[in-house]
């Protein structure tokens, strides 16, 4: 997804290099042949129309602003983040991730473990996340994969990412929600498959997440390092968005989508206001 989009960037760049680098030139050989003080020149009272001029100046820009909207329209819909990546390939790592202040929980629903603050996947594999929040409206991003998407009380969002290669990829928090939150990052870990197996034998050794961790979890915190549980309740997950339901209004009987997008349109509102 990543990959989509710089490229994307690139293109636009590109476009709009057309227009802004012939104004960037012409405009001072204008400034100059057409100062105050210069006493020569052709002096054309009666021009006043040209064609050339004219198609040039509608004709550039209608075509660069409908190719762009050609590009966008497929990228956006090519990296839709509800759209599973490999349909066909091995089945996507699901993850659900909740947003907490300050902090990221990630629960493995398949392999009954969870993390917080660090999230390790395969590389290569489709990580398939759905997301809410215990809390405040938060975004979840992950530049170099990726996404930048909502995570809501008592809603859930999707999003599918990939580590195309192993490594350490930096993620974060990009909705303001309190005054530690451009603390609340976490480190998404891809490794090789084996060394996905190694860490879930690890993690599987660890304490379980219960109720009374998990509340001193959900308490306004940071973490001094990144945590692993070994075991979770199978509806951890259903049970934090349970605990908002009926308290978001009419958006909150909608279907995931269509409830995610009538709150970012409605944040987008406020924050205009």
């Amino acid at each position: 997804m990543a990959q989509v989009q710089h490229d994307h960037l690139l293109v636009v760049v590109a476009a709009m290099a057309i227009v802004l680098v012939p104004i960037f030139v012409v405009l001072p050989w204008i400034l100059w042949r057409y100062r105050l003080s210069r006493k020569s020149g052709d002096y054309r009272p009666d021009w006043d129309f040209d064609k050339r001029i004219e198609w040039a100046i509608w004709g550039v820009p209608v075509l660069i602003v409908a190719g762009l909207a050609v590009l966008l329209w497929t990228n956006a819909h090519r990296i839709d983040p509800y759209r599973p990546l490999a349909p066909d390939g091995p089945a996507p790592v699901r993850v659900q991730a909740v947003g907490l202040d300050w902090k990221w929980l990630f629960i493995y629903p398949d392999e009954g473990v969870a993390s917080v603050d660090e999230l390790v996947v395969p590389a290569g594999r489709d990580i398939a996340f759905e997301l809410t929040a215990d809390g405040p409206m938060m975004s979840m991003l992950v530049p170099q994969l990726g996404g930048q998407i909502y995570a809501m009380a008592g809603m859930r969002t999707r999003l599918h990412l990939q580590a195309d290669r192993p490594g350490a990829y930096r993620g974060l928090n990009t909705q303001y929600n309190g005054r530690n939150f451009a603390r609340q990052e976490f480190t998404l870990r891809a490794v090789s498959p084996q060394g996905y197996d190694r860490w879930l034998r690890e993690a599987r050794k660890a304490p379980p997440l219960d109720a009374p961790r998990y509340a001193r979890l959900a308490r306004p915190s940071l973490v001094a390092r990144p945590l692993t549980f070994g075991a979770t309740a199978p509806d951890l997950f259903a049970r934090i968005m349970a605990k908002y339901e009926g308290a978001g209004g009419p958006a909150a009987a909608l279907p995931d989508r269509e409830a995610a997008h009538g709150h970012e349109r409605r944040a987008a509102m406020a924050s205009a206001q």
